[in-house]
């Protein structure tokens, strides 16, 4: 009664109301630094992955850059173009290669490489695909590691055996076949028992070089280098048509001699320059000369 009297009680109830509003705001302060100690420590815990992660892209970036240099570093033990004389000799010494039971491999290395291939040379397999597509020939021992490139390559396989597996047509001219050279302007054909060449014969075609200016636009003149060719590619198909052996070869420009991949077992790109005669003879060395790579 003295309180209500004295305006005691309305003091007291509004710091009671006050005190219970200090409550609830200590409260959310502590909620608010515990919150936020929270989120500093989940902060310093992404931080600290985000470090973690960082050290470990360095590391393996640091060991990608080692591989790509021992890739860049890796280098053939040596290098031959053959032809001739000489590439009979390098197969002679293949063909005489003898070991026991399932000692000599033999592969003729298309796409990828294959797995038993791959183990025999370890990290230089890595040459062996540069090389590739090439016939590939090793010993259990590794005395012999070489690839081969195939002008008239077989189909792909991978083998052991006593002796390497060696056809000696696919890389160097045996038997009975006719080479034929088309470019743009000329086309030679050839028909040859091994190296020896028994019939010759060819012809150039007046077929229009460099667009000069004046006269045709570049599309008329386009259009008509375009009409030429293709009357000089039924020239050709008809002199091949009356070739003297089954087999047919077929080199010259890389687009033309596409033309003829359903007839020919082989095609080539080849740089055969000069009359129908020299051409042919160019074509017939570059076409059957074979790149040895040693591993």
């Amino acid at each position: 009664m003295l309180d209500e009297l004295l305006g005691r009680a309305e003091l007291k109830t509004r710091i009671e109301e006050l005190e219970a509003d200090k409550h609830h705001l200590q409260n959310q302060l502590e909620a608010e630094q515990e919150r936020r100690a929270d989120a500093a420590t989940a902060r310093q815990d992404a931080e600290e992955r985000v470090n973690r992660l960082e050290d470990r892209i360095a590391q393996l970036e640091g060991e990608l850059d080692r591989v790509d240099t021992d890739e860049a570093d890796l280098a053939f033990r040596g290098q031959e173009d053959l032809h001739g004389e000489r590439l009979s000799e390098v197969l002679d010494r293949l063909a005489s290669v003898e070991t026991g039971p399932e000692g000599a491999l033999s592969a003729m290395v298309t796409d990828e490489v294959p797995e038993a291939a791959a183990e025999t040379l370890g990290q230089r397999a890595t040459l062996l695909d540069r090389a590739a597509p090439c016939l590939y020939y090793t010993d259990d021992a590794g005395l012999v590691q070489v690839a081969l490139d195939a002008p008239l390559a077989p189909e792909g396989f991978c083998e052991w055996g006593e002796s390497f597996r060696l056809d000696r047509a696919w890389v160097e001219p045996v038997g009975r076949f006719s080479l034929a050279l088309v470019r743009a302007d000329l086309f030679a054909l050839g028909t040859y028992e091994g190296t020896e060449r028994v019939a010759v014969s060819g012809f150039e075609s007046d077929v229009k070089g460099k667009h000069s200016k004046g006269g045709f636009s570049q599309a008329r003149f386009e259009r008509i280098r375009d009409e030429q060719i293709d009357s000089h590619l039924d020239d050709c198909r008809d002199a091949i048509a009356d070739r003297d052996a089954d087999r047919l070869v077929v080199v010259g420009d890389r687009r033309l001699v596409r033309e003829f991949a359903d007839e020919a077992v082989a095609t080539a790109a080849v740089d055969a320059t000069g009359d129908p005669r020299a051409a042919l003879d160019d074509a017939f060395h570059e076409f059957f000369s074979t790149r040895l790579r040693l591993l």
